[in-house]
C-alpha cells in the first residue's frame, strides 16, 4: 500500500526545522518506524519534516550535572 499524500520539507537550518515542526510537521530521522505506519496508513502527516543531515543535530554534547 502506498502513503497518503504528503508534503516533504528539508530544512537548511534547524531553526527552519523547529518552524517547519510548530507548523504541524512530523519529524523524520530514520524512518525505521514512521515509514511502514504510514505505508499501512496508520499515521498520516500532512508534513514531513527530514532532519537527517542538519549539521546541528550531529552528536551529543554533554552540557554538565542537572542535578
Amino acid at each position: 500500500m502506498r502513503p497518503a499524500p504528503f508534503d516533504y520539507v528539508r530544512p537548511a537550518s534547524v531553526e527552519d526545522a523547529r518552524a517547519a515542526l510548530a507548523g504541524g510537521g512530523t519529524a523524520l530521522a530514520g524512518g525505521q518506524s514512521l515509514l511502514p505506519l504510514m505505508k499501512l496508513r496508520r499515521v498520516r502527516p500532512r508534513v514531513l519534516v527530514d532532519l537527517n543531515g542538519l549539521a546541528g543535530l550531529r552528536g551529543i554534547e554533554d552540557a554538565g550535572s542537572a542535578r
